[in-house]
């Protein structure tokens, strides 16, 4: 008779390999086995992981809170899966969403080992940036990487974003501070809704 109603968000985009959409509270495990299998590969790229990293207890916990995130707006984790849905390839998270004069996030993201260069993650982010551009309206949209990470690099000019300065010691990457390149896309016609 009175059916619960989610006001979370239910993003789902399709590109020719890839089901992109925001992660839920069911993903635990796919989750829990992708940063398992890519521990080490991920490692040089990212901050330190604790543990329940590689476990759904620890990912049922991270994602009922970014369930609240999603419902209140201020951060939007995507997934990157298979047709099927049975398998994460990579994440695309935008956090530390502000709005008000600002309409600004960050973009973070990695992808698999067994799934790098094969061009997955410029399939996935360009659909997403699309939907964080025209459907949650930001002006701008963040992301930076370390000097070393060509590769990073070179996606995020691929993708149109605009080297805008040099960050020192701006991360503290697999236990250590690194510098960082500040990139960002502006979405040149933002207009504030009426």
């Amino acid at each position: 008779m009175f059916g619960y109603r989610s006001n979370v968000p239910k993003v789902s985009l399709t590109t020719d390999r890839l089901t992109v959409r925001l992660a839920c509270e069911r993903d635990a495990y796919r989750l829990a086995d992708y940063y398992t299998e890519n521990r080490a590969f991920l490692k040089p790229w990212e901050p330190v992981r604790d543990q329940s990293y590689g476990y759904p207890s620890g990912w049922q916990v991270r994602l009922n809170l970014i369930n609240e995130l999603h419902k209140q707006g201020n951060a939007y984790y995507f997934l990157l899966l298979d047709a099927d849905e049975k398998e994460v390839r990579g994440v695309a998270n935008f956090s530390n969403v502000i709005r008000g004069d600002f309409h600004a996030c960050i973009l973070g993201y990695s992808l698999g080992q067994k799934w790098e260069g094969q061009g997955l993650m410029y399939e996935a982010l360009q659909p997403v940036l699309r939907y964080m551009l025209n459907q949650q309206r930001m002006h701008r949209i963040m992301a930076n990487y370390m000097p070393h990470n060509h590769r990073s690099g070179n996606l995020l000019l691929r993708l149109g974003f605009e080297r805008e300065g040099y960050a020192k010691q701006y991360l503290r990457i697999d236990g250590n501070w690194q510098d960082h390149v500040m990139m960002a896309l502006t979405n040149l016609d933002w207009k504030p809704t009426i």
